[in-house]
Formats: C-alpha cells, structure tokens, sequence
C-alpha cells in the first residue's frame, strides 16, 4: 500500500516545485505511474484472502477494485480539468491539483482501512477536499447552497455512525475487520436496537445516496467542476456501497428484518429517478439523477445479504464509475463549446462532432446496461439476487431497467441527432485530450468483458 500511497503524497510538492509550462503535464505523468503501481492490487485476490496487509491497511475482493478506479480517475480528472483550469492564476491551478491529490489519499486510506474508526475518519476527511472543489470552482453561483447541502446532509448522516462504531468498541472490544466478523453478534431485544441498526447506515445511505436523502447529490454534481462531477461518481458514492458491504456482516442478526423497508424505498427510487430523468431538460442533472437511479439497485442488492448481492453490487458499482464519469466528460465537452446545459440547445451534434457523436453512443449503451457491457453483469446479478429475496422485485427492477432505457436514448438522441441550432454553427472543433479522456474512461470498461473475474472476485 506504501507503493501507492507514498507516491501520491509526494505529489504535491511536485505540483508546488514544478515550473508552471510543465505543471500539468507532469502531474498527469505522476499520476499515471501511480496508476501502474496499483494495477497489481487486483492480482490473487479471493473471497476471504487479504493481501498487502498490515496493521491498519490490507486489501481484499472487494476493495481492491475500487482502489484501483480511485487511482485511475486522478490522472482522468487532471486531463478533464486542463482546458478550464488554464485561465486560472498558476497559484490556483496548484492548489486545484493538491486537493484533487489529497481526496485520492483519503480515499485510498478509506478503502484499504482495516480499522472501521480509520474508515470512518477518512469517510468524513473526503468531505473536506470535495466541498473546497465545489464552492471554489463551481460554475454558477449557486456552488454555495450545493455545498451547504452536501456539508449538512453528509455531517448530520454521519454522526449517529460514530456512536455506533463507539458502541460496537465497547461490546466486542475491537474495531478490526479482520475480527468483528467472528465476534459475537448483538441480538434484537428492544426498538433501541433497531435504532442502532439505522444510525449505522444511514450514512451509507445518505452518502450512496438512497432515494429520499438524495436532494443534495444533484445539487452537487450541476455546481461541481467537471472533476468535481467525476470523482463524485466514480468514487465517492461507492464509499456508501462499499461502507454497507462491511457494516451489514456486523449487524447480521438485524439486517433480514430492518432491510425491508429500505429494498423497497431502493427499489422505487430507481423507478422515481427514472422517470424524473425522462423530464429532465438540464444534461448534468439527467445524468446525476441517472446515478441515483444506478445506487438504488445496488443498496437493494446489497441489503439482500446474498453472495450474489454483494457481487453485483462491486460490478455495478465499478461499471458505473467508469461510465458515468465519462457522460461527466462528455456533457463537459459541449457545455465548453455551448455554454449551456440545455439539452435542447445542443441538439444536433453529431453533424459537428461525428466522433464524438460515437462515444455518447458507447457511454449510452453502457448506461443502459447493453450486453455485453459489466453493467449489464452487475444487474443481472443484482436482479437475480432481488428476485431471489422475493419475486415481487422482479416488477420493480423490470420497469427500472426499461425506464433507464428510455432516458439514455432520450439523452443521446435529443443531444445528437436533429437540425443544429444556428448559434451552434461556429464551435470549436474536438481536440485530442478530449478523445483520449474518453477513451481512458470506456477502454477499461471494454476490457472487463474479457476479464470479468476482476470484479466478480467475491462469486467466484
């Protein structure tokens, strides 16, 4: 873990020292090497086998592709952010890079935690990084009522999850994830039981976010900067799925009982999400909702507390971050050229931009789990896993899946098919970062058809 951690600290001297013609390029160099070193963390990785381990960190099944997708996104939000950052002062874009760098270390050391109070204590540090993002380099000037949302909902959520973890400490003496799972399980003897069970995940909930607490994640995503959108859907959000997959093996006498509920409150958010995406007419809002939507399924799945939840869950979420990021990237393109977010006023694009026409189409594809994308092995399980817990879902995730079909190919043909309004007759053309952006976020997505064992590591 050193190997990866180490390298990103180092970093921000880098970003500091380096003269100011190479300061992009060699932070993108920098992070790319770091992307390199992490790649062996998905080698020799089982069910129940921890590697790289050590007395706070280690890696296992499941955290070992989401740190690698948290490394992988670094060198992505640097390439995205290199066009609107450039008329900035040399002094900011340094800082814009050592906070994009500190929220890796964090989030490196909130997946590779195996003490659940450094897990929780990195949980709350990315708040810091993410809400500077936001209300600095937002784009409207409501940046600061999103930030505000994001702050109080993440903060308030997150305090009843301390309590519990402080409680958890004093009935099993110990914190570690190696441990709890063989400790003695706490049975249901009152409501204040339940309660516990509740204010231990409703950070997950808030933070996934489940549908009901989700008002501040749209928010977020339309006043965050394009690596602000990124990297709150690529990684972010899986901190909630990933904080849910360790807490549920400790409140096991629980969770058949309290997860009722809150399945069916997933479940019909991702159909409430979907059709508010079917309205939408703002592109970034579209897909935020979308992520919503996507998030639903996997906390249904993982409150099944099946093999089958868990593993969907790590592929859905996996698929997602790659592929939302990536719409991320593409509204960013035509809102440069446009400077709008109205989707009815970039209609036509595939007129101008041909090649980028083709990846919106990829990226569609792949948001509406067309086979054979990892999005579509993610639900299939998770679906499966639903249907197993009780047939009823299979009404709730068949109208889901039919309605994210339908807001995907809304967003793609209303954004590029059509006459081109006249005021978008004179853009500037596609440039090669922009192409390359993409195709880092869709390559490792096309590569994990060929090796799907990678994320699937739990149900194999």
């Amino acid at each position: 873990m050193l190997k990866i951690l180490i390298p990103t600290l180092l970093l921000i001297p880098s970003a500091w020292f380096v003269p100011a013609k190479w300061l992009w390029s060699s932070s993108l160099a920098h992070s790319f090497l770091i992307v390199l070193m992490s790649l062996p963390l998905l080698k020799d990785t089982s069910f129940s086998q921890w590697t790289m381990l050590s007395s706070y960190l280690g890696v296992d099944s499941f955290s070992a592709p989401l740190l690698v997708l948290t490394c992988w996104m670094l060198p992505l939000m640097i390439l995205a952010s290199q066009n609107h950052m450039s008329y900035e002062p040399v002094t900011r874009q340094r800082i814009y890079i050592t906070l994009l760098t500190s929220l890796q270390f964090f989030l490196i050391l909130a997946f590779g935690a195996t003490e659940l109070i450094m897990f929780y204590v990195m949980f709350e540090a990315t708040l810091i990084p993410t809400l500077m993002i936001i209300t600095r380099w937002g784009s409207q000037k409501e940046r600061l009522n999103a930030g505000t949302y994001f702050l109080m909902y993440t903060l308030l959520a997150s305090l009843p999850l301390l309590v519990t973890l402080l409680k958890i400490q004093a009935t099993s003496g110990t914190l570690s994830l190696l441990l709890t799972p063989y400790s003695a399980t706490t049975p249901i003897i009152s409501f204040a039981d339940k309660l516990w069970w509740l204010g231990c995940m409703l950070a997950f909930f808030v933070k996934l976010p489940l549908y009901g607490v989700h008002l501040w994640l749209p928010k977020a995503h339309v006043e965050a900067p394009v690596a602000g959108s990124m990297i709150l859907a690529a990684v972010l959000l899986k901190l909630g799925g990933y904080g849910m997959i360790r807490m549920t093996c400790l409140l096991e006498p629980m969770t058949p009982q309290m997860s009722y509920p809150f399945i069916i409150l997933a479940l019909w958010g991702t159909i409430m999400t979907g059709l508010i995406c079917l309205r939408q007419t703002d592109l970034k809002l579209l897909i935020a909702y979308s992520s919503v939507s996507h998030m639903g399924l996997v906390a249904g799945g993982i409150l099944t507390q099946s093999v089958w939840g868990f593993s969907g869950a790590l592929a859905l979420m996996i698929a997602h971050g790659l592929t939302s990021s990536a719409l991320f990237c593409l509204a960013n393109t035509i809102y440069e050229r446009t400077h709008t977010r109205t989707m009815i006023l970039t209609r036509g694009m595939q007129v101008m931009f041909p090649l980028m026409t083709l990846w919106w189409f990829i990226s569609s594809l792949a948001n509406l789990a067309f086979p054979p994308f990892p999005n579509l092995m993610g639900e299939l399980l998770l679906i499966t896993a639903l249907f197993k817990w009780s047939w009823w879902t299979l009404l709730l995730t068949g109208a889901a899946t039919l309605i994210t079909a339908g807001y995907s190919l809304y967003m793609f043909v209303l954004t590029q098919r059509g006459p081109a309004p006249l005021h978008t007759t004179n853009l500037e053309p596609s440039h090669t970062r922009e192409h390359l952006l993409i195709f880092l976020h869709l390559m490792p997505l096309i590569m994990l058809i060929f090796k799907p064992e990678l994320i699937l590591a739990p149900i194999l």
